[in-house]
């Protein structure tokens, strides 16, 4: 089973499970988590590949969603997911292949589609990382500037990367991630329907949710609303962390009434 963390007093309401994106963990969400554990429980999970769970030969998305069941199972059998990116597809597949898991969805900037941006050249960024002798994470920012330009980009990669082994140690399957990247940008084509409540909550400066995906959208997920932050990109959690924890909380009411209406 995926490795998880729980928060928060347990309640009427079902558990908060919160499913990261391609190279992260549960780690990055520590802040909006023990915030939105102030009134919910919320559990935070470490993706198949990822920081502390099991190495697997295969990261797909059907992989990935009975995954996320496992853990539904554990916690209570039903939840609201939240899910970002790759997390944000293990979501959906999730809610339309076991919808009975699955109470309320929120996926965060990504589509039921295909993507043509691999990011195998940050896998190998990352293997090609000189790891020796390193003891602080400012020198492995100098290090890893020489391929992987973006500041913003470093520093999210390097969340994973542990420092208190020796010699230092990626939290990340990259051979595993690197070879089957195809899947992780695809989609599974999944039959079915979520009529369940459902928002898809996009960065506003961000690309990965357009217009021509919402005809798909509406036709696997009904009841899909959705809105933008703005001044967020597609980390739009990291750029707007208030703002998305605010989306998040309206959304997850008891009634199911959504504050943040269909802003496109």
């Amino acid at each position: 089973m995926l490795r998880y963390d729980e928060l928060g007093a347990t309640g009427a309401d079902p558990a908060i499970l919160i499913a990261h994106g391609l190279f992260g963990s549960a780690r990055n969400w520590g802040a909006i988590a023990r915030r939105l554990a102030a009134d919910r429980r919320v559990v935070t999970v470490d993706m198949r590949n990822h920081g502390e769970s099991f190495r697997a030969d295969t990261n797909g998305y059907e992989d990935m969603a009975a995954d996320l069941a496992e853990v539904v199972a554990a916690t209570g059998g039903t939840a609201d997911v939240v899910g970002h990116s790759m997390g944000g597809k293990a979501a959906m597949q999730l809610a339309l292949t076991q919808p009975e898991s699955v109470r309320r969805l929120i996926v965060a900037d990504i589509a039921p589609a295909a993507y043509g941006h691999s990011q195998a050249h940050l896998t190998r960024a990352m293997h090609g990382l000189d790891l020796r002798g390193l003891t602080s994470r400012g020198e492995a920012d100098r290090r890893l500037a020489a391929t992987v330009v973006e500041p913003g980009v470093r520093a999210f990669l390097l969340q994973s990367l542990d420092l208190k082994v020796e010699p230092p140690r990626w939290r990340l399957n990259l051979d595993v991630l690197e070879r089957e990247m195809e899947r992780i940008i695809g989609w599974p084509e999944t039959e079915g329907q979520f009529d369940g409540p459902a928002l898809f909550l996009t960065g506003a400066e961000s690309d990965y949710v357009r217009p021509e995906h919402r005809g798909t959208i509406k036709k696997l997920f009904p009841a899909a609303r959705f809105a933008k932050l703005r001044g967020a990109g597609h980390w739009l959690h990291a750029d707007r962390p208030r703002e998305f924890e605010a989306a998040v909380r309206a959304f997850l009411t008891v009634s199911g009434r959504s504050d943040v209406g269909d802003s496109w």
